[in-house]
C-alpha cells in the first residue's frame, strides 16, 4: 500500500475522541460528502483505535448494505493496515465476525447488512459498544435504530458516512439537521480532502455524473431530483455501427394495458448497442397482445441472431413461462431496484459502455419525457413515458452490473491510492 498524508479533515475524523481533542465529549460522528472522498479508510481506523483505547472484551458492529458492501467497501482495505499498526487479526468468514487483539487487548466485531425492514431482527439481542455504519442513507431507519439500542455499553459511541441523498431523507433530517442536540460531530468530505486522488483520477470523476448525480456524488449535496432523469442521453445517441456483433440480447419490460417495450443489445468492441427494439402501445392500437402475440414480437425483433439471454420485468410471471416453454431463449428475472438502476443507467451512459441507436424512435422520445417528481420528500421518477426507460434500466443493473445494489461504488473507476497509516 503506498502511503500518503492524511488531509486535516482525515486526520479530524482519525482524532477526534481522543483525550486532548476538543470534541471528545461528542457522542457520534458524522461524515458525509463526495464519493471516494477518503472518509471511509480514515473513519474505519479511528473506530477501532477508540475501541481499543476506551474497551477490551466487548463487542461492536460494522453494518454495511450488505455484508458484501461494507467488506468490499471497508473491511478489505482495513485490515491491511490494521496489521501493520500491529494488530492481530482474525477474519471468520463464515460468522461474519473479526477478532483483533492489541498489546493484551481483544475486541470482536461483528458485520451486518441492513438491506431492508427485516435486517432489524438479525442485530437484536446484542450488546454493543460502539457501532459504524458505512453507507447510512442506503438503510432503513429500523435497522439503524435497532442497532444504536443495542449500543449500551456505558462510553459507547456512535459512527456514520454517507454520501447524500434527498434533502427528505430522514437520515439527513433526524441526524445531520439535528446534529447539535444530537451532539454529533459532522464533517463534510470532498475530494479534495483524500490526498491520495491525483487531479486526472479526480477529473474522471467529475466527468461520470450529470444533474442530481453529480449534485451529489461530486459536489456532496443533499439535493431533490428535479428534472430530466436523462438531461445529457439525447446528445450521446448514435447510428448502428457497422461490422459483427459478438454477443446478443433482449430486454423486455411487459405490458398489457401499458404499453411493452422490448430492446435488442448488440455487442462490439466491449460496448452494447440498443441496435432495435419493439414497442407495443394497446392504448394507442385499441387491442391487447395475448403472451402469444407479445412471443411473437420478441422473435420477430430478434430474427435469425444468436440471442442467448433475455431478461424480464420479473413480475411478467406468465411471458417468462411463455418464453420458456418455446425453448429457444434463456430467461433471466430482471433486477427492479428503480434508484440504483437509474444510477448505474447514468452511469453506463457517461461511461460508454451502452450507446443508444436513433432509430429507437420510441426510446428516443421517452429519454425527452422521461421525469422526476416534484418531491422533495423522496427520488421517484414519474411513471409515465417510462417503457423503454425500465426494460433499459432491466439491461444495465441485470447483466452489467456486477456489484451490489445501491452501492454507488459502481461508480467507481478505480479504488485509487490507499491512505497513510496513522501513528496513534
Amino acid at each position: 500500500m503506498k502511503l500518503v498524508p492524511f488531509s486535516p479533515k482525515q486526520m479530524k475524523a482519525l482524532c477526534w475522541w481522543g483525550r486532548e481533542s476538543p470534541y471528545r465529549d461528542r457522542e457520534t460522528l458524522i461524515c458525509d460528502g463526495a464519493v471516494r472522498s477518503g472518509k471511509t479508510l480514515c473513519m474505519g481506523i479511528s473506530f477501532v483505535c477508540w475501541a481499543f483505547a476506551r474497551f477490551s472484551g466487548c463487542s461492536f458492529a460494522l453494518c454495511g448494505k450488505t455484508i458484501r458492501s461494507i467488506r468490499r467497501n471497508m473491511v478489505t482495505e482495513l485490515l491491511p493496515v490494521l496489521r501493520e499498526l500491529g494488530f492481530a487479526v482474525q477474519d471468520s468468514m463464515s460468522q461474519n465476525r473479526i477478532t483483533l487483539t492489541h498489546r493484551g487487548r481483544k475486541n470482536t466485531f461483528y458485520l451486518f447488512g441492513g438491506k431492508d425492514e427485516a435486517s432489524a431482527a438479525l442485530i437484536q439481542g446484542m450488546t454493543l459498544a460502539g457501532v459504524l455504519f458505512d453507507e447510512v442513507a442506503l438503510m432503513p431507519r429500523s435497522f439503524v435504530e435497532q442497532a444504536l439500542a443495542r449500543c449500551s455499553v456505558t462510553g459507547s459511541k456512535f459512527w456514520f458516512n454517507c454520501n447524500p441523498e434527498h434533502p427528505g431523507h430522514w437520515f439527513y433530517r433526524e441526524w445531520i439537521e439535528k446534529r447539535r442536540e444530537r451532539n454529533a460531530l459532522y464533517l463534510h468530505f470532498t475530494m479534495e480532502d483524500n490526498p491520495s486522488l491525483s487531479e486526472e483520477t479526480k477529473e474522471r470523476y467529475r466527468g461520470l455524473f450529470s444533474g442530481v448525480f453529480y449534485q451529489r456524488f461530486v459536489e456532496g449535496k443533499w439535493v431533490a431530483a428535479q428534472g430530466l432523469v436523462y438531461p445529457f442521453a439525447e446528445s450521446l445517441l448514435c447510428d448502428v455501427p457497422e461490422g459483427e456483433f459478438e454477443d446478443w440480447a433482449v430486454s423486455c419490460d411487459y405490458g398489457t394495458v401499458n404499453p411493452a417495450s422490448f430492446g435488442l443489445w448488440g455487442l462490439q468492441n466491449g460496448c452494447w448497442y440498443r441496435v432495435g427494439e419493439s414497442y407495443y402501445a394497446s392504448r394507442v392500437t385499441g387491442e391487447q397482445r395475448t403472451d402469444e402475440e407479445h412471443y411473437k414480437a420478441l422473435e420477430q425483433l430478434c430474427g435469425n441472431r444468436p440471442v442467448r439471454r433475455v431478461v424480464v420485468d420479473p413480475s411478467a410471471a406468465s411471458f417468462l413461462a411463455v418464453i420458456g416453454r418455446h425453448g429457444r431463449f434463456q430467461t433471466i428475472p430482471a433486477k427492479n431496484d428503480v434508484l440504483n438502476g437509474i444510477r448505474q443507467v447514468s452511469s453506463a451512459l457517461k461511461e460508454g459502455r451502452i450507446h443508444i441507436c436513433r432509430n429507437c424512435v420510441d426510446t428516443v422520445r421517452e429519454f425527452s419525457l422521461y421525469r422526476w417528481k416534484d418531491d422533495l420528500a423522496r427520488d421517484a421518477p414519474v411513471k409515465e413515458n417510462d417503457h423503454a426507460m425500465d426494460d433499459i434500466r432491466y439491461f444495465v443493473s441485470t447483466l452489467l452490473s456486477n456489484t451490489d445494489s445501491g452501492d454507488p461504488a459502481f461508480f467507481a473507476v478505480s479504488r485509487g491510492e490507499g491512505g497513510a497509516l496513522w501513528d496513534s
